[in-house]
């Protein structure tokens, strides 16, 4: 087409955009869009619905603004998708007088709201917790009818807020317009249940989804498997957990990481580690959280060996021993001033050929400065400063977790400064952080 100098058609452009929409791939969108200006082609309503869609979706307001601005230059109407796209986007932000700036600029244009626009709406006062605004809303809404996602996002606001007995309630409202509560609804509600205690209430909730043939999934599982893990009931947990795997539900990271952590606060640290090796096998990485859980486990039972063991572990099961493995180790070790296990997991990467990272360098100079060794800090540092810097992110990490040691934090990286490992640029930003 560009070697015959034809220009593509609007339907033909609307459609490939739509195509990349679907797929997510968002910034190939703006690429396509940039070549279309380029070749001749003058966007209409259609064309600028997609490029909504497109800021919507990576929550790009500023971009969508300047479509919108767009549009008014070249006369190019909004419709009712344009405007609906806008006020999820403006929701999403958290961005409220935005949103309903919108919604007074759509009554003076003769444009009605829609469904879609009230519950978009809605979404985001219940989002922020803002239970009295979302019901003014929605006993505000006319020329549309309350729909499924109208009424689980209300009752999912009132759950967030503590306010079971409202959610209820609308429940009773929804069921009385003639719509029955989905899966996505009774999740909702499970969660609170779970959330106060209420383990038995949530079962019977849980027999009422069997008897309307409502199928469970897994939020619905988790939150279960997690309610029990909570109150120490490992068994019942995983009785939960095959009935999933019995449904045809596949366990997921939230799975394994509620059963490990319920494990290792009963101390059945073996199983919560065959677990972990399960998680692994099913190709989801833990969380440092997890492996903290682990670390602190072994800890509490004087048993470090056990944790040195763990690469040994991995390599032996098949396992990807990387990096990431040895940074979760060694912080949680020096955490819980375990430095010597700290130590021996360090040299035991390097003899694997594995290069540490910033996190891991320091971690170990941090917990050699807490115990008072200068001279090991120093050193490690030194090391780290051939080839590794400390980033804003890094810093704000470390200043987190360690606000409690606050004077010798500051000691700590008053003497990172003077050992060059921070770059100006970084430090400026850590200073406009501090202010």
């Amino acid at each position: 087409m560009r070697l015959h100098e034809v220009k593509p058609h609007l339907h033909a452009c609307t459609v490939l955009l739509n195509s990349l929409l679907k797929d997510g791939v968002t910034h190939m969108v703006w690429k396509i869009y940039k070549r279309m200006v380029q070749v001749g082609v003058v966007p209409n309503m259609y064309i600028y619905n997609c490029l909504f869609h497109a800021c919507s979706k990576s929550g790009d307001v500023e971009r969508a603004e300047q479509l919108l601005n767009d549009m008014d230059i070249k006369g190019v109407l909004p419709d009712i998708f344009t405007y609906n796209a806008l006020i999820s986007l403006y929701c999403r932000k958290g961005m409220y007088y935005e949103a309903l700036s919108i919604q007074d600029r759509m009554e003076r244009e003769g444009i009605s709201l829609d469904i879609v626009s009230y519950n978009s709406l809605i979404y985001g006062f219940c989002k922020e917790g803002r239970m009295r605004e979302a019901m003014r809303m929605f006993s505000e809404i006319k020329n549309a009818t309350p729909n499924h996602v109208t009424y689980t996002t209300l009752i999912d606001g009132y759950c967030k807020t503590n306010e079971l007995k409202h959610a209820l309630k609308m429940r009773e409202l929804m069921e009385a317009k003639g719509l029955y509560p989905g899966v996505v609804t009774y999740n909702s509600i499970l969660r609170k249940l779970c959330q106060d205690g209420r383990i038995r209430d949530a079962n019977r909730l849980l027999n009422e989804m069997s008897e309307r043939k409502i199928q469970a999934d897994n939020i619905t599982c988790n939150t279960l498997i997690n309610a029990y893990c909570k109150i120490g009931d490992l068994k019942s947990a995983l009785k939960f957990k095959n009935k999933m795997l019995e449904a045809g539900l596949k366990p997921d990271p939230f799975t394994y990481k509620a059963l490990i952590h319920g494990f290792c606060k009963a101390n059945e640290l073996e199983s919560a580690k065959e677990l972990m090796f399960s998680m692994l096998d099913a190709g989801f990485s833990p969380s440092y959280c997890t492996y903290s859980w682990t670390v602190d486990g072994y800890s509490k039972k004087d048993n470090m060996d056990a944790v040195l063991a763990l690469p040994d572990e991995f390599l032996s099961r098949g396992l990807c021993l990387d990096v990431s493995v040895y940074r979760a180790l060694i912080r949680r070790s020096c955490k819980v001033e375990r430095i010597e296990c700290a130590e021996k997991l360090f040299n035991h990467m390097e003899g694997k050929g594995i290069c540490g990272d910033s996190v891991i360098y320091t971690s170990l100079a941090y917990a050699y400065w807490i115990v008072r060794k200068a001279s090991a800090a120093s050193s490690i540092l030194e090391e780290m400063a051939r080839r590794l810097m400390i980033t804003v992110k890094l810093y704000r990490c470390f200043s987190t977790s360690d606000a409690s040691e606050n004077k010798v934090s500051q000691i700590f990286w008053n003497h990172v400064v003077d050992r060059g490992l921070i770059s100006r640029n970084t430090m400026n930003k850590i200073q406009q952080m501090l202010i």
